[in-house]
């Protein structure tokens, strides 16, 4: 990430909101925030690729497009979509955070979505609550969430909100659930080799109303 992309986070931070809307409406959250699987793969792989090397360097993940505070605050957004449980680890803990940093690269309708998207939830946070959403409470940030995770909230002025919140949280279950981690909680088996086809059971045959020739 170079300085000058930095410089341009901070001060998307600092727009008004009239300049955050007709930012988005140039790329709209919904619109932009569209991927193919394709995309997804190949951004889930180069992800794994840099944690291993960050990890066999002792060294933190180099962020390749997000600012500082972008990157703690959608940290601290995925893992509200997806925490850790008994079942498995949070989206953090699988990578999600790397995985969006490379859906980002080299897609500048993504990059305006997204960027303008975060500003905005900063912005509804700082009016409701006089603070940036990664310095409210746990409970203080799920109030805010509540507003903007349902399309049927009927206030007009948060619509680019909703619309962007509910791209990001299809983003955070793609990157989630392409990882070794998210295949795991799903409990998805594969095909199972078979040594031996005795055929359909007799019950289910009795229930189609068929039977072998």
């Amino acid at each position: 990430m170079t300085l000058r992309n930095a410089d341009r986070g901070l001060r998307i931070a600092r727009m008004s909101r009239r300049a955050m809307l007709e930012l988005l409406a140039g790329a709209p959250a919904a619109a932009a925030l569209v991927w193919t699987p394709v995309e997804a793969r190949q951004a889930h792989d180069h992800a794994e690729a840099a944690r291993a090397q960050a990890a066999k360097a002792a060294a933190p993940y180099k962020r390749k497009f997000f600012t500082a505070h972008e990157w703690a605050t959608i940290t601290v957004l995925v893992d509200l979509i997806m925490p850790r449980d008994e079942r498995s680890g949070s989206a953090t803990d699988a990578g999600v955070p790397e995985f969006m940093d490379f859906m980002m690269i080299d897609q500048p309708r993504r990059q305006v979505a997204m960027r303008g998207g975060l500003a905005l939830i900063d912005r509804l946070s700082e009016d409701r609550l006089g603070k940036r959403f990664v310095n409210l409470t746990d409970r203080e940030r799920r109030q805010i969430l509540d507003e903007i995770a349902y399309a049927s909230n009927p206030d007009p002025g948060l619509s680019h909100h909703i619309a962007f919140f509910n791209s990001f949280r299809d983003l955070t279950a793609s990157g989630f659930w392409s990882t070794k981690m998210g295949i795991q909680d799903l409990q998805y088996q594969g095909n199972v080799f078979v040594e031996e086809w005795n055929g359909c059971p007799d019950p289910a045959l009795k229930k189609l109303g068929v039977t072998y020739g």
